[in-house]
This record gives C-alpha cells, structure tokens and sequence, in this order.
C-alpha cells in the first residue's frame, strides 16, 4: 500500500506501477529453479513473457505451461491470473480490508480508477462484491470441472486441473495445463465434449461482462429496464457478437464437421476470442477470412471493469452509435432514452485508433523483422493487444525483439491505454483556453 501514500503518484501512474511491480516479481519467482520441471533457471526473457502473459491475462506462452513449469511455478502463474485478472489494485485494496488498515480517500479514488466505477461512493462496498462474485464463480466453476477431470485424471490432479481451468477461464488468461500429452494442445482433445466447451465458455462470458453489470444483475435481477446503459449495451453488444459469429463459424468456416462438432467448436470459436485464448480447434485450419473475423472478435474484447482485454464492448457500441447518429442527422448519439456524453466518443475514438494503429504497425515490424507473412504477425498481434492468446503456433519462434513488441502490446491491452497514456502524460489547463470554432470538410 506503500504506493498509495506517494502523494505526487497520480491513480494511472499507481495502477500502471502496480502491474509492472507484479510483473517484475513473477519473472523473479519464474526464474528460479524450483519453478521448472527441470529444476533449472529459466532465461529472463522467457520468465518476463510468461510473467506479463499471465498479469496481463494473455495467455501467448514460449514454453508449454504443463511440461516446462513445475507445480510451484504453476502455482506462481495462476496467482499472477487471478490477481491481474482482478486487479492488483483491487487485490491490494482487498488486503487492506482484511487485515483492518484503514481505507483512505486517495485509495477509494485510487480503486474507482482501477475497476471504472463511475462514482467513488461505495467502492469499498464494490470491492466486496468483486471478491464475492470472482470466487463464487470461480468455485462453481471448478466444481463442475472436477465431475470431469477427476475421473479422468485422479482426485488430487484432476481437482488441480480443475481449478487452475476454472480460475484461467475466469479471468480470460487462457492458460491451460493440458500439454502433457500434445504440447501448446489447449483443449483440443475436447472439441465435441459438451460439458467442457459449455462450463469453460461460459466461464470466459461470465468473466468478460465485468463487475458492473454483474452488480446490475445482483440488484435488478432480469428487470433490463433498470439496468444502467454501460451494462444495456455490454449485454446487447455482446449478444450480437456471440450471435453473429457463430453464425459465421456455423454455416461458413467449420461446415465440414458434423453437426454436433460443427455446433460445439462453432460455439467456442466465437466465445474464446473474446478475450480467453483456449481452443477446441487448431487456429491454423482456419481460412483467411476466419482468422481475419477472430482478429476482429480479439481486437473488441470484453467489456470495461472486467477481466477482459480488448477495445472493450462498449467502446464499440458508442462507436456504432455515432456512425447512427451521423446517418439519421442527430446531433448526439443515443441509446435507450439517453445522450451519450461527448467526451465518451471522444475517449471511444481515441481507444479506437490507439488499438489499430499499435496492432498494425507491430505487425508491419514483426513481419520485417521475422520474415514472415503479414496475416499471421496481424494475428499475434490482435491477440497479445486484446490479451486473449491465441495464437497461430509463430509466437515461440519470434526473436527477442519481436517477443518484446509483444509483451509492450500484452501491457497496453491490459493496463488500458487511455490510463497508460494519463500515467505517462500529465495533464495541462489547456481547456482553459477556447479557441474560435471552424468547421472541418470530411467525407
């Protein structure tokens, strides 16, 4: 909490030291030889990807986790997914609520930044229900795996491979333990297990809709009309996005399965990339045109205040909403009975940009720098900025300078660019001044 007290630290400044002091503590853990199967070092490099790929609840690996890692060091992986997957503010915050330190106001602000509470009111209340939530979700989670993975594996591996599934799905980490047998396999050995597919892909949705509209859900039950408009349009945009990309991978990319593989992998295929990185199918038998609809599915990602990566849900929806207003001759953008804020458009447009222009100038580079087609490197890259991790088998194989384009992205997608650009910029009286107005001939 030490961080907290630096008056001069401003909540984005915090919250970006916060995960990259996790971070280097992960590559420190990872390092050691008790970490390793092998009980050697693990190269800096190799330690830092992995440790900023579970912070960051990616999931793009250079060392398959089953087989290279040992239990301790899988132990260290699934901590730093549930802490950066909450939040290590919200973890520290919960720290403090256990052992009885008193919670600031600086903290509160500190905490309402961190989770994208619209107000600081109540936020020590938010932060129980965040705990709440997270681990009842997570436990159901790893009960119904273990009906599963018991059996199959044994009591005490199988209740492993449970929970570490349930807690990585959860916070959409996408990390798996399931190399053993195949390494960088994921869960392709389930691809027509229904009750696999069905828990971890609704673990993945439970985990991307955020705690917000979970808190909406809590209060007003399935009175939608009473539900706040970030949450009307996280559950409207995510629908359609499950929807409409189903339909795709349905009727289009995987209609050489039969029916029931068709509708299980199908099903997967349009909730994983949003933003968990397990698969049921193996990302390089896809088409062009279908790994360009999973580059845009990682490239959206879940929603605000969620364990989710990506430009988020309702960066999207205001998007799409302006687009409607320009069209129809609107002066604002409206949703539901409500004008959306001008400085939302601007903060969505600006996300917007931020992500394509970082996702596609990375790919220019790697492509460069690798030699290798630019459809793959687009690929990479879409994942490790939308923290999802799936990845078209090239990411091991990078050069050191390609991984470190990487775990930058990784970084960005998590953190948030908008609070990585307030922690490195500080804010000026600029809007103090008004300039005159003069229109501008687009389109």
């Amino acid at each position: 909490m030490n961080l907290f007290k630096r008056k001069q630290l401003t909540p984005s400044q915090i919250i970006l030291f916060s995960f990259l002091l996790l971070i280097l503590s992960g590559t420190i853990l990872l390092m050691l030889p008790i970490s390793s199967k092998t009980r050697t070092f693990t190269p800096f490099t190799t330690s830092l990807f992995t440790a900023v790929s579970a912070t960051c609840v990616t999931g793009l690996v250079l060392v398959d986790t089953a087989t290279h890692w040992s239990l301790f060091g899988q132990m260290i992986l699934l901590l730093l997914i549930q802490i950066g997957g909450m939040g290590v503010v919200t973890m520290a915050i919960s720290i403090a609520l256990f052992t009885g330190q008193k919670i600031g106001f600086r903290q509160r602000w500190v905490m309402q930044e961190s989770v994208s509470a619209p107000q600081i009111g109540g936020i020590l209340r938010h932060t129980r229900f965040i705990l709440k939530i997270t681990f009842t979700i997570e436990a159901i989670g790893a009960i119904l795996l273990s009906f599963r993975f018991i059996p199959q594996f044994g009591f005490f591996k199988g209740f492993w491979l449970s929970l570490f599934h349930s807690i990585s799905a959860f916070c959409n980490a996408g990390f798996d333990l399931m190399g053993a047998s195949a390494p960088f396999s994921s869960l392709t050995s389930y691809l027509n297990d229904p009750w696999i597919v069905m828990i971890i892909s609704s673990l993945i949705i439970f985990g991307g809709l955020g705690f917000l509209t979970w808190k909406d859900i809590e209060t007003h039950h399935f009175d939608f009309k009473q539900y706040s408009l970030s949450s009307k349009l996280i559950l409207k945009t995510t629908l359609f996005l499950l929807l409409a990309s189903f339909a795709y991978f349905f009727f289009i990319e995987l209609n050489h399965f039969s029916f029931s593989d068709r509708l299980l992998a199908s099903w997967f295929q349009s909730v994983t990339p949003r933003t968990a990185g397990f698969n049921t199918l193996d990302q390089t038998l896809l088409s062009e045109s279908g790994i360009l609809i999973t580059i845009i599915l990682m490239l959206i990602g879940g929603s605000p205040g969620s364990t989710a990566g990506g430009f988020k849900t309702t960066t999207l929806a205001v998007l799409v909403l302006s687009m409607r207003s320009v069209f129809t001759h609107r002066t604002n953008p409206q949703a539901y009975g409500r004008r959306i804020a001008v400085d939302s458009l601007q903060n969505a447009s600006s996300i917007f940009m931020l992500y394509l222009v970082l996702f596609t100038s990375s790919a220019l580079i790697i492509a460069h720098i690798e030699q290798i087609p630019l459809l793959s490197t687009l690929y990479e890259t879409a994942s490790a900025i939308g923290t999802v991790g799936l990845t078209l088998g090239i990411t091991p194989s990078l050069s050191t300078i390609s991984q470190l384009i990487l775990i930058g992205l990784m970084i960005f997608g998590r953190v948030g660019g908008l609070t990585i650009i307030y922690a490195v910029f500080s804010s000026s009286n600029s809007n103090a001044l008004q300039y005159p107005q003069e229109k501008v001939s687009v389109g």
